[in-house]
């Protein structure tokens, strides 16, 4: 909005990438510390007993009980925000990474809400893991489709990109390819949430690598291993707005917590990585970048099928982790939540730095 004005009024300088991610970056972040204390007043009015404290969780967690949930909203409003005042209008990557959030998003609010006015303890209280992978598998479908249509006429229609110059022609399995990306990245940064300021803290290095990649994707000769795609420019003002929304709900959400970023917006920023990726041709650098939040989804899968096989085989579940997913098991082993979150932190920014690295000499 402001960058089609202040450029069709001749002020060039709106025409730069990092202009525009700046220009975002600061209103979305503003917007997090100007209106964050009064939404969470607002969001203790409306929800009154807060997120209800699953049964899945360590004890510890009860002294949570109360703290307001949903603050993903907010992150929504400002990334929203500030992408559609600095994003070119007219670029359709802006709008389909835009669409991947809300479309996330509003699936996460059904289920906020559902746990919210139920205020059960119990792991299903939301909507069922069946009906979420159903609905996400429509969105992806449809955002599948629509990042295949922005990609230059000389990359082959419904392809990844492995790296060193291959490009693997994928036909209709390019729609499963992206149900794993992007539903895979939404259910990871879901799970991650689960301790104070954890899922932000994890979060930002992947971003970092997002913004290394759309920077190569837009300037010829700056990484060989990247691919030139024009079309991803329309992403500089939407990845600021997200990184500046991000780091200003970690100032409310660093332990202890004053809200929680809830379904709807895990879910949301997990949607919105993975179309990035994909807009981006940087599926396999995303995974890499986001290496701790797959292994806390892997944790939580595996503990899972591990439990179910062994049930059936000798009538008793056993277990891999004393809980999954993985940091409640430090957890159990008695680390402080603090540490978990740095050291996890500190893994994350190890897995970024690799991806990084990949992304220029790969």
């Amino acid at each position: 909005m402001l960058t089609d004005y202040f450029y069709g009024h001749g002020l060039s300088f709106f025409a730069s990438g990092w202009t525009q991610f700046a220009g975002a970056f600061f209103i979305s972040f503003m917007i997090m510390l100007m209106f964050g204390r009064s939404f969470i007043r607002a969001m203790h009015t409306v929800q009154k007993r807060g997120q209800p404290i699953s049964e899945n969780v360590p004890e510890s967690h009860r002294k949570k009980a109360g703290t307001p949930t949903m603050g993903g909203i907010l992150v929504l409003i400002a990334i929203l925000i500030g992408s559609l005042l600095f994003m070119p209008l007219s670029n359709p990557t802006g709008w389909i990474a835009l669409s991947a959030l809300v479309m996330f998003g509003a699936l996460g609010f059904v289920d906020d809400y559902k746990k919210v006015t139920s205020q059960s303890s119990k792991a299903s209280n939301g909507l069922s893991p069946a009906t979420r992978l159903f609905v996400e598998g429509i969105f992806v479908v449809i955002l599948a489709y629509l990042i295949n249509k922005t990609m230059p006429p000389y990359i082959p229609e419904y392809s990844l990109a492995i790296g060193a110059g291959i490009i693997l022609p994928l036909g209709i399995w390019y729609y499963l390819f992206g149900y794993f990306v992007i539903c895979g990245s939404a259910n990871a940064t879901n799970i991650t949430d689960g301790l104070d300021g954890m899922l932000a803290k994890l979060y930002m290095p992947v971003l970092v690598v997002l913004v290394v990649a759309l920077y190569g994707a837009t300037r010829i000769g700056f990484m060989d291993t990247v691919m030139f795609l024009p079309m991803a420019s329309g992403l500089y003002a939407v990845l600021g707005a997200a990184f500046g929304a991000v780091l200003g709900f970690l100032w409310f959400n660093a332990r202890p917590a004053s809200i929680f970023m809830g379904d709807v917006g895990s879910l949301a920023l997990g949607g919105f990585m993975g179309t990035v990726a994909m807009l981006l041709k940087s599926e396999l650098i995303m995974g890499i970048a986001a290496g701790m939040m797959v292994l806390i989804l892997l944790s939580s899968f595996t503990q899972t099928m591990y439990f179910k096989i062994t049930r059936k085989i000798t009538g008793t579940g056993r277990r891999i982790f004393l809980r999954a997913p993985l940091h409640h098991h430090f957890e159990e082993l008695g680390w402080p939540e603090s540490k978990i979150v740095e050291r996890f932190f500190i893994i994350s920014v190890l897995f970024s730095g690799l991806a990084l690295v990949l992304l220029k000499f790969a």
